[in-house]
């Protein structure tokens, strides 16, 4: 049994490997609803929706969840669920940054990165390329 709930997995595939941010989206709210709404994964799920509003022509939206998102995220340790959530903290807050001085200095949407740090974790990813998600069932 990993330690790794399937949506969480799944959530990295969309964000690492499709760059689906609504997809990110949709399992990471059943899976926080499911985890008695966790603020670790609220805010892993607004930084999602932050990066989906920007490239959807909604700045606005996009600077309100990178908000929210970086409020939950930064009391967490660098090193939390099996990835470099310090880097995603620190890209996020420079993607904010951005947004904020965006009417000075216009910049197209741009993706973030996750680094994988367990190898347990890696190893599911890697299952799931072999099996991808059409076959993970979400509400």
């Amino acid at each position: 049994m990993s330690g790794y709930d399937r949506l969480y997995v799944a959530f990295l595939y969309y964000w690492i490997d499709q760059r689906d941010y609504f997809e990110c989206h949709e399992v990471m709210e059943e899976l926080w609803l499911e985890e008695g709404r966790n603020p670790l994964y609220q805010g892993l799920l607004q930084i999602a929706v932050g990066l989906y509003h920007h490239g959807n022509g909604n700045p606005n939206g996009s600077i309100k969840l990178f908000s929210a998102g970086l409020d939950k995220l930064v009391p967490y340790p660098d090193h939390t669920l099996g990835i470099d959530l310090g880097l995603l903290v620190k890209d996020s807050e420079v993607y904010l940054g951005k947004l904020l001085n965006l009417k000075e200095e216009p910049f197209l949407p741009y993706d973030l990165d996750i680094v994988i740090l367990d190898q347990e974790l890696v190893s599911l990813l890697d299952e799931l390329r072999l099996n991808p998600p059409a076959t993970i069932e979400h509400e």
